[in-house]
């Protein structure tokens, strides 16, 4: 079952690949994408058993990120057909491929235990992404590409060197070297610590390089704001959340060593400095588009604080990673309807989103209420879950440049987003014919919903898994 969850994708790419009507090609998006979350829904209800090598296997923290990435693409597909038709005068059959294959990637990132294929499934979404970037075919567009695909490059060949040595630091510890998870947790303890060490640190800047941590996030802004919103939403809510699972696999070792402070130190600092690269980025930024990018940078910042932090800290940044991918979700969907309908990103330029497009305009304010942690959305209950827990554990530090980045950055979104929605259109604006329509406001408006719904009650079965997955962080006495 969990082959063809991974494999099911595929089909769908070369079906996307085959078709030749621009017009019906994009409707292989959103019949994959429920198929895909069908087959997710059984392997939870029917919990399948690791592959003969336990090179694949479902955990708790693959599950939290399949759910997450599931229902992210699910919106992504569905809004695809809406936005796709708007663009007749662009081939759609590498964006549709390249999307399919892109799923496939993620999902088996979600399920690799070992490490050398979850690196191979990581890198799989980073090449598959550049040509969708691309699709506006632009001299901005070709610029992000290339800087997105040289930087995530040579994060990801940082990724690789750390895993090198950590393979190499089994050898050492006269273990036959592995880089299978199941392998390397019980004789964690045994691991050469130098090398070790050399190997957290490099996997720990190649795999940040990939969420974006400041200041290893210098690709984000231009990506962000040069690929399509459904693109964007998948960068900031999809690829980052695989990420950092990566780097959740790497922390399961850390812990399995018995010495934490060193990976715990590092990981805070990392997350305070990207808050605090959010927090200065964000004043007077008047590309919407390019807000979004540092309010992702904002938010692998809060994750990796989060785990960092551990103890109840943890459960908060689980809750967090399925929290921004939603939200994220919700925020590229609808600014991609807003750019399309004013051409331009510029809020000097775009005002009014309420009165010209009141779907979109509400969901782009609805999704900055919940994304800066606002009560009733779920965003609140996961940064006030690690706050507290920073406060709890007396890093009243920590916990004071949380609130006092958190308050920047709201100040600064809220100058961006006020001056989006509020006010009137301007009269000499362009006509572009782009307006609010059921497929491209339907698949943000359920996210949203969603959203909403965790904020006010979280279903049983969630909550378990998230405290499920956050025993796997644990530290064990």
């Amino acid at each position: 079952m969990l082959y063809g969850v991974v494999l099911t994708p595929l089909f769908g790419a070369l079906l996307a690949w085959i078709i030749p009507s621009n017009r019906y090609r994009p409707l292989i998006l959103p019949v994959f994408a429920i198929i895909h979350t069908v087959q997710t829904l059984l392997t939870f209800i029917y919990p399948p058993p690791p592959s003969p090598h336990g090179w694949i296997v479902l955990d708790p923290l693959g599950k939290v990120v399949l759910v997450s990435i599931t229902l992210l693409f699910l919106a992504c597909a569905i809004y695809a057909v809406g936005y796709l038709a708007f663009r007749q005068e662009r081939s759609n059959r590498v964006l549709c491929m390249g999307l399919m294959v892109c799923l496939c990637a993620m999902t088996l990132v979600t399920v690799s235990h070992h490490l050398g294929l979850l690196w191979v499934a990581l890198e799989t979404t980073t090449l598959t992404m550049a040509p969708l970037i691309y699709f506006n075919h632009n001299a901005r567009s070709i610029e992000a590409t290339w800087k997105y695909m040289l930087i995530c490059s040579v994060g990801i060949a940082l990724a690789l060197l750390g895993l090198f040595f950590l393979a190499y630091s089994t050898y050492v510890a006269n273990h036959q070297a592995t880089l299978l998870l199941d392998e390397l947790l019980p004789a964690a303890r045994q691991l050469s610590p130098a090398w070790f060490n050399a190997a957290f640190v490099f996997l720990l800047v190649g795999f940040g390089t990939k969420m974006g941590l400041a200041p290893l996030h210098t690709w984000k802004p231009d990506a962000y704001g040069e690929a399509p919103g459904l693109v964007g939403a998948l960068l900031a809510g999809g690829l980052v959340s695989c990420a950092f699972l990566a780097l959740l696999r790497v922390y399961q070792i850390c812990i399995a060593t018995g010495a934490t402070g060193f990976y715990q130190q590092a990981l805070i600092t990392m997350g305070v400095v990207s808050m605090a690269f959010a927090a200065v980025f964000m004043v007077r930024q008047t590309d919407f588009k390019r807000m979004l990018a540092y309010s992702s940078v904002e938010h692998v910042g809060i994750l990796t604080i989060g785990l960092g932090l551990g103890g109840g800290a943890l459960f908060g940044a689980l809750f967090h990673l399925l929290n921004n991918g939603l939200t994220k979700g919700v925020l590229f969907l609808s600014s991609g309807n807003i750019h399309r309908s004013y051409g331009s990103k510029n809020s000097e330029v775009v005002k009014g989103a309420l009165q010209r497009i009141p779907w979109s305009g509400g969901l782009f304010l609805a999704g900055f209420i919940a994304i800066t942690g606002s009560p009733p959305f779920s965003p609140f209950v996961s940064e006030f879950t690690i706050i507290s827990s920073a406060f709890a554990q007396k890093h009243y530090l920590i916990g004071a440049l949380f609130l006092l980045f958190l308050a920047i950055i709201f100040i600064g979104m809220a100058t961006t987003v006020l001056a989006v929605v509020m006010g009137e259109a301007p009269q000499d604006l362009e006509e572009t014919g782009y307006r609010d329509r059921f497929l491209t406001v339907a698949p943000p408006a359920a996210l949203m919903g969603i959203i909403l719904l965790l904020g006010l009650w979280m279903p049983l079965p969630l909550a378990d898994l998230l405290h499920g997955a956050a025993a796997l962080l644990e530290v064990k006495s």
